[in-house]
C-alpha cells in the first residue's frame, strides 16, 4: 500500500507504508523545499512597491549548489533503501506463513516474559532477605550485642 504525503501546494511524496526510511526521505524532502525557499531571491510583489531587501549572505553552500548536494542526498538515500530491501531475505509461504510465525514468536515471547517475571520476583524476595539481615547487623553493631 502506498501513502501519498502532501508537502507543500502541488508537491507530494509516495511512501510505502512500512517503510523503515520513511522519516529519513520526509526529513530530506522538507529540508530541500525549506532550503530552496530561504534562499530563494526576494520576489517583487508589485511594481509599486520597493525592491525587497537582497537575502542576508552565509557560509552556507550557495543557492545554485544547494539543488544539487540536496538531490546528491535524495538519490543516495534512495539507492541506500534499495540496497536495504535487496538484503531482505525472501517471503517464504505468504502470509498464512507469516501469520504463524508470529504467533509463535509471541508465545515465544510470552514465555520468556513470565520467566523473566519469576527472575525478577525471586530477586525482589531474595534483595528484601539481605536488608532484613543487614538491618539486624546494624542494629546489633549499634547495640553492642552479640548476634543470636
Amino acid at each position: 500500500m502506498s501513502l501519498k504525503v502532501h508537502l507543500m501546494p502541488g508537491i507530494f511524496l509516495n511512501v510505502k507504508v512500512g517503510d523503515a526510511n520513511v522519516h529519513l526521505k520526509a526529513a530530506l524532502a522538507f529540508n530541500t523545499f525549506g532550503t530552496l525557499q530561504r534562499h530563494a531571491p526576494p520576489v517583487r510583489l508589485s511594481p509599486n512597491y520597493p525592491d525587497p531587501p537582497p537575502n542576508p549572505t552565509d557560509d552556507s553552500p550557495t543557492f545554485a549548489e544547494q539543488p544539487k548536494l540536496m538531490s546528491a542526498a535524495l538519490v543516495k538515500a534512495a539507492k541506500q533503501f534499495d540496497a536495504l530491501v535487496a538484503a531482505l531475505p525472501p517471503s517464504e509461504g505468504g502470509e498464512e506463513v507469516q501469520l504463524r510465525r508470529i504467533a509463535e514468536l509471541q508465545a515465544e515471547n510470552e514465555a520468556v516474559g513470565q520467566e523473566l517475571q519469576k527472575q525478577l520476583e525471586a530477586a525482589e524476595k531474595e534483595l528484601k532477605q539481605v536488608q532484613e539481615l543487614f538491618s539486624q547487623a546494624a542494629d546489633n553493631c549499634l547495640n553492642l550485642k552479640k548476634p543470636d
